[in-house]
This record gives structure tokens, C-alpha cells and sequence, in this order.
């Protein structure tokens, strides 16, 4: 556990906050600060067993390669072939880089809204861990027939709680397309046809300022264009809430979604 966040100042915590590295998706440096429960069905473990059977493979923005890493590693020596990745924010392109070359695992710096730099059918695994839009097109295009796109995906307003501190009401179609209805039409419209669909509302807590400066720094499309200088009345005002009445609670939404291109 980290040292006891309540004897030390708001700018101390604000300081610390904003100091921290934000590349990649290793989320660590929370422990002890800030928690969020799991969904029930273990997407990295879930992702090691579908690892095992393919045969090419491809994980469409990465973030810093940490959950393919842990899933390469439970699933070997079993792992396919051909393994390729995508990302487009460069410090986590090279921080997947150095995490995947070991593995033999090539990194594509691709935009997450551009067009997939992969021929027609070339994999028959694709996956993502949270994707900030899912192209359900290009997912369809580069499945080989009987191909599968296996995910975890970002609900709809997942931790609102924190985002509408800081913003203020928002209205609900704010986040409509990420609602697991919309993104199976979307998938159906592709031509996929939908296996698993699961969504799970999950508990998370904040324990001191700095872990919700991290976290919005970390996480930029929850408060776009967050600052510490833009928002710190409202985070002084966060802070005494938190150490008067202990953690500020949210949720986030999680759904597993499991597709699969049809066979010709």
C-alpha cells in the first residue's frame, strides 16, 4: 500500500498526479490509490485459449502491448504463427515495440481510424482490448471466412460518475454507440454474425486526488482536454470531498463481444 494519502496536501497529490508517465495500459501505479473491479470473464486468460488455436492473429490497437504480452506468455508455447499489432499514439507504439519484439510480434503504427495496412482474409483471430471505435468493415474484410473477432470493449458512459463531475450533465446519446445493441447491428451490417454478447457494470473507487488527475490524463477522451490548471478548482473541491467522506465511487462498463465472419 502506498503511504496513507490523507496526510499529505492537495497540491502535493496534484503534483504527483500530473508528473506520472501515461504510456501504455500498465495500470499499477493505482495500487493502494484506486481500484476497479474485473468483468467475470477474464478477457486476457479468455484471449490466451483463443491464442492457442489460431493460426494468424491480429490485435488491433494495443495501447503498450501489456494484455497481449501476459497472453502470448500463458499461451505458449501454442501461439499462432503469424501475430501482428496495431497502435497509433506513438509512445505507445514504441512501448509495445519493446514489450512484443521478443516474441517476434511486429508493431504497426497505424491510426485507429485509418483503413487496416493488411490484405483481405489475412487472419483468422482478431482481437482488441478496449478499442476506441471498433471498425466493424476492415474487422470483417481482414477475417478469413470462419474467422473470429474476439473483444472487450468500453461501454456506454462508463465512469460518468467522474466525467460528469467535472463536465456537468450529458445527455444520453452521448455514448450511444458504444451500448452493446448498437455495436451487434453494427457487426451484423458488416456481415458478422454475433456468438457472445455479455455486459457487466463494475464498481470502481478513487482514493486521493492524484489518482484522478492519473486517471484523466491517462484516459484523455473521458474529459477531453483535461488540465490540472483548467480544473483545479473543481479538483480542490474533490479532494476535501474525499477526505471528508472517503473514496469517490464511479463504474465502468464492460461487454465481451465474440463475432464471427461467416464461411463463403
Amino acid at each position: 500500500m502506498k503511504e496513507a494519502q490523507h496526510t499529505r496536501t492537495f497540491e502535493d497529490l496534484v503534483a504527483e498526479g500530473a508528473a506520472v508517465p501515461t504510456e501504455g495500459w500498465d495500470f499499477s501505479w493505482f495500487e493502494g490509490r484506486a481500484t476497479e473491479a474485473r468483468p467475470s470473464w477474464g478477457y486476457a486468460t479468455s484471449l490466451a485459449e483463443r491464442l492457442s488455436r489460431a493460426t494468424a492473429a491480429l490485435d488491433i490497437q494495443t495501447g503498450g502491448g501489456e494484455v497481449l504480452d501476459f497472453a502470448l506468455r500463458r499461451a505458449a508455447p501454442d501461439i499462432p504463427a503469424l501475430v501482428a499489432v496495431t497502435e497509433g499514439w506513438p509512445p505507445n507504439v514504441a512501448k509495445a515495440t519493446a514489450l512484443l519484439r521478443p516474441h517476434g510480434v511486429p508493431v504497426v503504427a497505424c491510426p485507429e481510424d485509418a483503413p487496416l495496412p493488411f490484405a483481405d482474409a489475412a487472419f483468422d483471430l482478431v482481437v482488441s482490448r478496449h478499442p476506441v471505435t471498433p471498425h466493424w468493415a476492415e474487422i470483417a474484410r481482414v477475417l478469413q471466412p470462419g474467422g473470429t473477432y474476439f473483444a472487450q470493449h468500453v461501454g456506454p458512459r462508463s465512469v460518468f460518475e467522474l466525467v460528469e463531475y467535472f463536465l456537468g450533465p450529458l445527455p444520453e446519446e452521448q455514448s450511444a454507440n458504444r451500448h452493446p445493441d448498437r455495436e451487434r447491428a453494427d457487426a451484423e451490417a458488416a456481415g458478422l454474425d454475433i456468438v457472445d454478447l455479455r455486459a457487466e457494470r463494475l464498481r470502481m473507487e478513487f482514493h486521493d486526488i492524484a489518482a484522478v488527475v492519473h486517471f484523466l490524463r491517462k484516459v484523455v477522451w473521458m474529459v477531453p482536454g483535461f488540465t490540472v490548471e483548467e480544473y483545479r478548482p473543481r479538483l480542490r473541491a474533490l479532494h476535501e470531498r474525499i477526505v471528508s467522506d472517503g473514496p469517490f465511487v464511479a463504474h465502468s462498463t464492460r461487454h465481451l463481444v465474440e463475432a464471427r465472419k461467416p464461411t463463403a
